[in-house]
Formats: C-alpha cells, sequence, structure tokens
C-alpha cells in the first residue's frame, strides 16, 4: 500500500459509507486529486490561519443563525460552522442530479395546482382525498385561485443523500420558504478567495447567474406585467433565525426587505410605504410561514403579515413566492407519493428515487415498523428542521417507547424510513481529515424554466456519527463544487 493510501486507512471505521474523496482502497478520486494534493500539503499552522480567516470574515460579515438548545431552550446565536474542504461534483453525476430535480419540481408544481384546481389525481385514485385536505398546509382559500404564471414553487430546496453505493435518493422537499441560499453564495465567496488558486485551477462551474435567475424567477411573476416590478422580500424581523439570509438575497437582488408593518392594503392592493408616500407592491418574496401572512385570512393574532394581503393575492393584483398552500406538497407523507407524481402529471419515470418510506395510516405498514423501531428513522409530517424526528438506531429505550406510544395515538401524523448509511466527506479537525456524514440541498428556481443552482449546499453533521445535518440542530456547510469536466 502506498503511503498516501496508508495515511487514510485509519480514515475509515468497519462500516460501510460511500466515501466522497476516497475510494474503498483508500486511492483519491479522480474528481477529488487537487483539493487532496493540496489539504494534504498543507502545515496544520496555515490551515489554523486559514480557518480564523473564515471565522473572523463570517462574524464581521453578520453569517448566522439561531440555534435552540440547553435545558430553557434558550436561542443562542452563532455563526454557522464552515468546513472549507469543498465537496467535489463530478459534471456527468451532476448533470443526473440536475435533471431529476427538474423532473421532480415539474411534477410537484403540476401536483400543487391540481390540488387546488379540481383534484384529478385524487379522482383517479393515485392519492387518497384525506391526505390532502387534512393536510396541515393545504389552505381552501387557494382553492381556484389563478396563480400568475401558473408557478406555485418560484423557489425550492431538495435534500438528497447518497447510499452506501454512491446512488443518489430524495429525502425531503422543501417548497414553501427553504433556507440555505445565503450559506451557498457567501461561501463560495470565501473559498474562491482563501482558496483563490485552487478555486481557478479546479475549472468549477460558476454560481454568478443564479441570482439573476432568481431575480427573473420573480419578475416573471409580475402580474400587471411591468418591465421593473416593484419586488419585496417580506421578513419576520431582525429575531428570526434567518434574518441574515434575508438581508442577503434582498440586498443580493436589489429588493426592499419589508416587515409586514411596511406594507399596507388599498383597494385590493398592497402598496409599500416609504418617504415618498405609497408605491403599489407587484411582488413579495415571503420568507413567513401561511398562518402568519394575512391576519384577516389566516391566524387573526399575527402581526408579522398584512391585513388585506389575501383579497388583493385575489383580485389578482400581486404575487407571491412561494404561493400560499405550496406546503401541501412538502408534507413527508405526501413525498411517498412524488414518484407516483411524475409518471401521473409528466409520463415519466423518475430520475432520482425517494428513501423507502413508509406510511403508517396503513395497518401493515405500522405494524411493520413498531416491530422495528430500533432500525428506522421516524418522522412527524408536518415538522423541518431535525425537530420531531427519532433516528431507531441511536434511540434511547425510552425514545422508543414515547415514539411507539405517539405513532398509536396518532398514525396520521408520521412517516417512518429506511435508515440510510449517508455518505462522507472529509472534513478538517485539528489540522486531520476526519469523516463526517453528509446531505446536499439542491437549490431549484422555477420562471419560464427550472433553474437548478449548480452544487447546492453540503450540510454536514459536525459531530462525529451523528446523522443530523440540520443548522439548527448543531449541523454546518460545505462550499460544493461542480466540476466543468
Amino acid at each position: 500500500m502506498s503511503t498516501a493510501k496508508q495515511s487514510q486507512s485509519q480514515y475509515y471505521d468497519p462500516q460501510t459509507f460511500y466515501d466522497e474523496m476516497f475510494d474503498k482502497d483508500f486511492s483519491v478520486r479522480a474528481h477529488y486529486d487537487a483539493v487532496h494534493r493540496l489539504f494534504v500539503r498543507m502545515k496544520p499552522a496555515e490551515l489554523a490561519v486559514r480557518q480564523q480567516a473564515i471565522n473572523q470574515r463570517m462574524m464581521e460579515e453578520g453569517i448566522t443563525f439561531t440555534l435552540h438548545n440547553g435545558a430553557y431552550n434558550e436561542p443562542l446565536e452563532r455563526t454557522i460552522p464552515f468546513d472549507y474542504i469543498p465537496r467535489v461534483i463530478p459534471k456527468h453525476e451532476w448533470e443526473g442530479v440536475e435533471r431529476g430535480v427538474r423532473q421532480r419540481i415539474r411534477a410537484l408544481n403540476a401536483f400543487v395546482h391540481d390540488v387546488y384546481h379540481g383534484q384529478r389525481i385524487v379522482a383517479d385514485g393515485i392519492i387518497p382525498r384525506k391526505m390532502i385536505v387534512a393536510n396541515t398546509y393545504f389552505r381552501p382559500e387557494m382553492a381556484g385561485l389563478h396563480v400568475p404564471g401558473g408557478v406555485y414553487i418560484t423557489a425550492s430546496g431538495i435534500d438528497l443523500i447518497r447510499d452506501e453505493k454512491g446512488r443518489y435518493f430524495v429525502l425531503e422537499d422543501n417548497l414553501r420558504s427553504p433556507s440555505g441560499f445565503s450559506y451557498l453564495f457567501k461561501g463560495r465567496t470565501l473559498m474562491s478567495e482563501l482558496f483563490h488558486d485552487l478555486y481557478l485551477s479546479s475549472s468549477v462551474q460558476s454560481i454568478d447567474r443564479s441570482l439573476n435567475c432568481f431575480l427573473s424567477s420573480l419578475r416573471a411573476l409580475s402580474p400587471n406585467g411591468k418591465r421593473d416590478p416593484l419586488i419585496v422580500l417580506l421578513t419576520p424581523g431582525s429575531f428570526n433565525s434567518a434574518y441574515y439570509e434575508h438581508a442577503f438575497l434582498a440586498q443580493q437582488m436589489g429588493i426592499h426587505l419589508v416587515e409586514g408593518g411596511d406594507l399596507v392594503y388599498k383597494d385590493h392592493k398592497i402598496y409599500l410605504r416609504d418617504i415618498s408616500g405609497l408605491r403599489q407592491v407587484d411582488v413579495i418574496y415571503r420568507r413567513i410561514d401561511d398562518d402568519f401572512l394575512d391576519p384577516l385570512a389566516f391566524l387573526p393574532d399575527s402581526l408579522l403579515g398584512v391585513p388585506g394581503l389575501m383579497n388583493a393575492y385575489r383580485a389578482g393584483n400581486i404575487a407571491i413566492a412561494n404561493a400560499p398552500g405550496t406546503g401541501v406538497a412538502d408534507d413527508k407523507a405526501v413525498y411517498a407519493y412524488v414518484p407516483d407524481m411524475i409518471r401521473y402529471y409528466l409520463g415519466e419515470e423518475p430520475v432520482l428515487h425517494n428513501v423507502p418510506t413508509y406510511i403508517l395510516s396503513r395497518k401493515e405498514e405500522r405494524d411493520y415498523v413498531l416491530e422495528h423501531l430500533s432500525e428506522l428513522v421516524v418522522k412527524e409530517t408536518s415538522l423541518s428542521g431535525g425537530y420531531g424526528m427519532l433516528i431507531g438506531p441511536t434511540a434511547s429505550t425510552k425514545e422508543l417507547q414515547s415514539f411507539a406510544e405517539a405513532i398509536k395515538r396518532d398514525p396520521e401524523r408520521y412517516i417512518a424510513q429506511t435508515t440510510m448509511k449517508l455518505s462522507r466527506a472529509p472534513v478538517m479537525v485539528d489540522g486531520s481529515m476526519t469523516p463526517r456524514h453528509i446531505d446536499l440541498r439542491a437549490f431549484s428556481l422555477m420562471g419560464e424554466e427550472v433553474h437548478v443552482i449548480p452544487g447546492g449546499l453540503t450540510r454536514v453533521a459536525m459531530k462525529e456519527g451523528s446523522l443530523v445535518v440540520n443548522s439548527s440542530q448543531g449541523g454546518g456547510v460545505k462550499d460544493t463544487w461542480v466540476l466543468n469536466r
């Protein structure tokens, strides 16, 4: 065995996982060669300087998120852990991912339209009616409502994982207001500056045009055909865990960052208050949940939204991205039917497959799950961010019992999935490359076409052995490089 391979033999444990950088014989995968050579050559002191520079930049620019932890679940604001060993994806591999994400978004968008216009998929027996009408995110107010351009899902984040054979699977669909865009763009800026030579020599696909695609997608929604529509980003405010991202996207796209109090309803239109008076708003990119959008239509005590917004929306005087009610398609139980949606609406076979999923409202599947709970992952259908989840292989007896009782009480509230052996990638810990489990959030933007941002955001379970990559649960991120070759 070569010296290089010997140095990596301690990298592996007895379990079998697909490793992004190293093959099973400890050789470096061809597309990682330049990255590997640089990082094994750099001295720990030099690496520490680079990490300190990254941390300093993130702190100065306020690249933070809120972590809820502790006995009293008190919020803790901190910079997101950023690992500077990039994830590298060869061109041919990414083309398959990109094709699969585009296909999935087209089918999901068709499904949301169908849900609010006739429900053909229900009438044809593909999806049970109860799974829609009892869905937490189903909005009867959207029934029959025309959505500009027929686009419900302007921005989405499709979470992908790889199994022990390196095959991609879709883990979740995030369609309401997916987060992570800012980490993707800022991570690329940091890497292109601090590892400039490596970045240039690696021939990495650019993500520069993706923000323009985002803005173009929002402009295309303008219901009145204006060439230069007034677009605002509606944020809950500076105390929201993703506020940095809201401010970043508004600044980068040149749109207004607003809170509910900055907008006013008048004559079935929405206006922005500014120093020159009222200006009509054409498009709202909202980063607040449906419930808080309009206290006259949804939660009456919401102080975050705009009273009358849904009246203006129904009148066709404003566009909202993503459309209210879109969450009906990212419910974790509905997720199990996406392959059927692809066949039904597009007449195609899925390019990307789901993780094997059990619907617990079905008795035979529920019985199997209860018997094998310690082997499976259980998720609450309406939650995200790593909340309401049981990872059976690492759960305590008490946790297993608690989830079993919850499933018996309300089986439709949960799904179960096969525990996948998430792929790993090296992170730098104390000057040495150490494996951590990862996933990939692939971002797509729907306008006249579906644009998939090259690479997306690799999320990292920073704790050794952990499978939980969510930033809200302590996970970190990596820059993701898609090669031009």
